[in-house]
């Protein structure tokens, strides 16, 4: 396999994991909670919801490198 292809699948499938993983998340408080309606503005982190949001994060970051990484190699878009 070439590097192309190898971006091309990183590309892919961190693309469908970071939108499983935001799908995963809880719910946080409404845009109504910061304007005086119930329920807490801001939550802390714990758990699995930090571990899933720090995922969230690191796929995030891989899918941007990898297109980059895509469009900047020469002969690598195609």
């Amino acid at each position: 396999m070439d590097i192309g292809t190898i971006l091309q699948y990183t590309t892919f499938f961190s693309g469908v994991l970071m939108i499983v993983a935001i799908l995963l998340q809880q719910r946080g408080a409404s845009l109504g909670a910061g304007f005086g309606s119930s329920g807490e503005l801001y939550t802390t982190r714990r758990g699995l919801d930090k571990s899933l949001f720090e995922a969230t994060i690191v796929l995030a970051v891989i899918f941007v490198l990898s297109i980059l990484a895509g469009l900047l190699l020469p002969g690598v878009s195609g």
